[in-house]
């Protein structure tokens, strides 16, 4: 199967296309045919050594996929060969195939395709993580999202406002924050234009 690889620590143009083995799964882990990836900031920070996870070289960046279960070690209970999934790998996405705890799959729910699957995770647990968990925002506060176009910020304008806030949007550029109002923003700030305060 072929896969992105990095060999050496550096920048993205130093990654190369491969064949490498294809992956069999060990106890409780599956292996996935990969449908999409997506790329996320802590894909560029690991293929510089700079992030928390540090594979041994060579490996596979990529974080999180979506795709279609090929086959299942033993004691995995939760998936079957064929369901469509999606998943947070920590690295190893960016190949045609790749092998993941069970424990990391989420069934993908009807209508969602690949594309979406594969964006999904990380964005959107980030921003609930950080507006629930550590923000604690309740129904008629205000949020207001710096970097809002981005693909966090605008998961934080959607659960903003499914959580009943009213929703500022701040970014660089009007297209930009077109976008945002389209994510459902009440209000935006083109802080390269405007005073942000």
């Amino acid at each position: 199967m072929k896969a992105v690889l990095c060999k050496a620590y550096g920048p993205p143009e130093s990654l190369v296309v491969e064949e490498v083995l294809a992956p069999d799964p060990g106890p409780g882990e599956v292996v996935v045919s990969v449908k999409a990836a997506s790329v996320n900031f802590p894909d560029v920070l690991i293929i510089q050594n700079k992030y928390q996870f540090k594979p041994q070289l060579p490996f596979s960046p990529g974080s999180e996929v979506a795709g279609v279960v090929k086959t299942i070690g033993d004691g995995v209970t939760t998936v079957a060969p064929g369901d469509r999934v999606m998943a947070f790998t920590t690295y190893g996405g960016f190949a045609e195939e790749v092998k993941t705890e069970a424990r990391r799959l989420l069934p993908l729910p009807p209508g969602m395709d690949f594309t979406h699957a594969a964006a999904f995770g990380l964005t959107y647990a980030t921003s609930d993580h950080a507006l629930r968990d550590r923000g604690q925002l309740a129904a008629g506060e205000t949020l207001l999202v710096l970097g809002a176009a981005g693909g966090v910020g605008l998961a934080a304008i959607e659960i903003g406002k499914a959580l009943g806030a009213r929703v500022i949007a701040a970014a660089s550029t009007d297209d930009k924050l077109a976008v945002c109002r389209e994510h459902g923003a009440d209000d935006a700030i083109n802080y390269a234009a405007d005073e942000l305060r």
